[in-house]
């Protein structure tokens, strides 16, 4: 099998060189049978909620930990709540500070990297475009997807009943409600896209925020040490379990979780024009913030595009860039190579320095919430 788009050039060229992952025709094989699955559980629930019996409000309550819910919800609230014997909230709670440590910064790799690579996988662009959503209202949707991001990896937010608990269920009934409103489209190509919202997608959607977002901020300079990084990969773990993916398919470590991103970049990543226009809806919204501060504006708003063009071109490459039409400069591109060097001699210093770590962990807990309730000014809370 010859090496996927995803991984031919860029950041995870040398990645996929490091990692030497290969898998069969019968692996292959029975990877792409879940794309075929859904999420029996939640489009139960979201049935329900389309009935004259299905109540929001009780919904709500339920996933608060509510004991008097409604028949209807109970399987899949006795699911969640009974947590895999795997968890271990020490380290769901450690990989959230390591998160946590990179601040405002982890906001580049999520929308640049995770959100701007899973744009190649055009099967699963099929979803978005059909909304409209991500494509006319790529601003809101990108900070709802980061305050949804810092939900669940908040330290404490992913105790039973908790923000991120309730946070990670919750898009996974969003998934369940675009998914019902795909099937019940008469021009969906179920040959030519698989299932709305499949397995192979939901997991793919898994990787992208949590290897991906590790890979993504040590391009730019941050480091962790070999536990923190099982530990933010514990932590997505869970949260994938209460997305609703399968258990086969939640990789237990590191070297599971490239070997699954190698065999759905060879099956899944295959760009094609909605690429394109989504590609192109984000790039856009990073000019929001140059709105209404006249010509200065008008140039920060340039800048602000080039910078996180620059850095979507570093992880997935020159051809994959072109592709997907993003603006190339060479001379920011050299700037943000040059901010990675800096941010990894501070991160080495970090390292030995007592104290450090956990003061850094305050300030980037501090700048996620300003970053919060600054969109929640403008946007109000994202649903």
């Amino acid at each position: 099998m010859d090496d996927p788009v995803l991984f031919r050039q860029g950041g995870f060229r040398l990645a996929a060189r490091r990692q030497g992952r290969r898998a069969d025709e019968a692996q292959v094989a029975r990877l792409r049978e879940f794309a075929q699955r859904q999420d029996d559980l939640a489009d139960a629930v979201v049935d329900w909620l389309h009935t004259t019996a299905g109540d929001q409000a009780q919904l709500d309550q339920a996933l608060a930990g509510a004991k008097d819910i409604p028949p209807q919800l109970q399987p899949f609230i006795r699911h969640v709540e009974a947590t895999p014997y795997w968890v271990d909230p020490e380290r769901l709670d450690r990989g959230a500070r390591a998160i946590t440590r990179a601040g405002l910064l982890g906001l580049f790799p999520l929308g640049d990297m995770s959100l701007m690579g899973g744009y190649l996988a055009s099967r699963a662009t099929k979803s978005l475009v059909g909304t409209g959503e991500i494509e006319y209202r790529a601003t809101r949707r990108l900070v709802e997807t980061a305050t949804w991001w810092i939900d669940v990896t908040t330290p404490g937010a992913m105790v039973r009943h908790g923000t991120g608990y309730q946070a990670a269920l919750r898009i996974r009934l969003v998934h369940a409600h675009v998914r019902r409103a795909m099937n019940n489209r008469p021009d969906w190509d179920y040959a030519r896209w698989d299932r709305p919202i499949n397995q192979v997608q939901t997991v793919g959607t898994l990787l992208l925020f949590s290897l991906v977002y590790v890979f993504g901020t040590q391009l730019l300079g941050l480091r962790y040490s070999a536990r923190e990084k099982a530990d933010i990969l514990h932590l997505w773990r869970y949260i994938g379990w209460l997305m609703g993916v399968a258990e086969e398919l939640l990789p237990a470590d590191e070297d599971d979780a490239w070997r699954l991103l190698w065999l759905l970049a060879a099956t899944e990543f295959i760009p094609d024009d909605d690429s394109k226009r989504l590609a192109r809806a984000l790039v856009e919204s990073h000019t929001a913030i140059g709105e209404g501060r006249g010509a200065a504006g008008k140039v920060l708003a340039q800048v602000n595009v080039r910078v996180h063009a620059a850095i979507s071109r570093l992880v997935l490459g020159r051809d994959n860039a072109d592709f997907l039409e993003l603006p190339d400069d060479p001379v920011v591109q050299a700037a943000v190579l040059a901010a990675a060097g800096v941010n990894y001699a501070a991160e080495t210093v970090r390292q030995f320095v007592p104290g450090a770590t956990a003061v850094q962990e305050a300030l980037g807990a501090f700048g996620r919430r300003r970053y919060l309730q600054r969109m929640n000014s403008v946007f109000g809370r994202a649903a």
